[in-house]
């Protein structure tokens, strides 16, 4: 009984699903828009400076860059309305997370925003690994950037893309700190994970469920387990 609320209970969806949803959106669009910037600032004139303002969000506190969030997304004061009212979309101007259909969604872009900075370093650090010699002999023979790009420089990041997938779903899967500042799981449970769930049911319900507490803690180490042993399979046979 425990496993199934923890897995389906709360509207819209259960707080599994919403994990899903953000491991879905959040993994693809950081890790693409990381390797985007790392190869964007490579050879650009002051890169390296421009990377260590986009890595602050990493390293800033999660708590405090959920604050961040709660001021970019307030109907009154927030950057993000700002910016719609500059370019005539006033009408839907609204406190992003206050709303069920948008509070999951406006966390998940958020936490792309802070987590981008990681990714990118990562595969910074997987550039500079790749022998110059050979893009040189790729543009000799003709090859074009965009050619380069997919037949050379992807797959020699493969270790460095695993880095930053593995890293960012269990990011996903234990995600607390961004939800329980800026939405507390709210409104209602539209924006609740599993992290969140289980500190609710262990020390702020009352009285404590420490049972769901203990079937969503079993069920994150599961999961993180059984991805864990996936990757290491994965590498091992690569």
């Amino acid at each position: 009984i425990n496993y199934g609320r923890s897995l389906l209970d709360g509207p819209p969806y259960g707080a599994l699903v919403h994990n899903a949803i953000w491991i879905l959106i959040h993994v693809p669009l950081s890790t693409v828009l990381g390797l985007v910037l790392a190869v964007i600032f490579k050879n650009v004139k002051g890169g390296t400076i421009l990377k260590s303002i986009i890595f602050l969000g990493m390293v800033t506190p999660m708590v405090v860059g959920g604050i961040m969030l709660r001021f970019i997304y307030d109907a009154d004061a927030g950057i993000l309305n700002a910016v719609l009212k500059a370019v005539g979309l006033g009408d839907i101007v609204r406190t992003w997370t206050a709303y069920p259909d948008t509070a999951l969604i406006s966390l998940i872009l958020g936490s792309v925003w802070i987590w981008t900075g990681f990714s990118m370093i990562v595969y910074s650090a997987g550039l500079e690994t790749i022998p110059p010699e050979l893009i040189e002999a790729a543009k000799v023979d003709g090859a074009s950037g965009f050619l380069i790009f997919r037949k050379i420089i992807i797959p020699l990041l493969k270790p460095a893309t695993i880095v930053v997938v593995t890293m960012s779903v269990l990011w996903a899967l234990k995600v607390f700190d961004i939800v329980y500042v800026v939405t507390l799981g709210g409104p209602g449970a539209a924006s609740t994970v599993l992290a969140l769930e289980m500190y609710m049911d262990a020390f702020f319900k009352i009285p404590s469920n420490y049972g769901t507490a203990s079937a969503i803690a079993t069920l994150l180490t599961l999961i993180t387990l059984g991805f864990a042993v996936y990757i290491i399979r994965y590498m091992v046979v690569r």
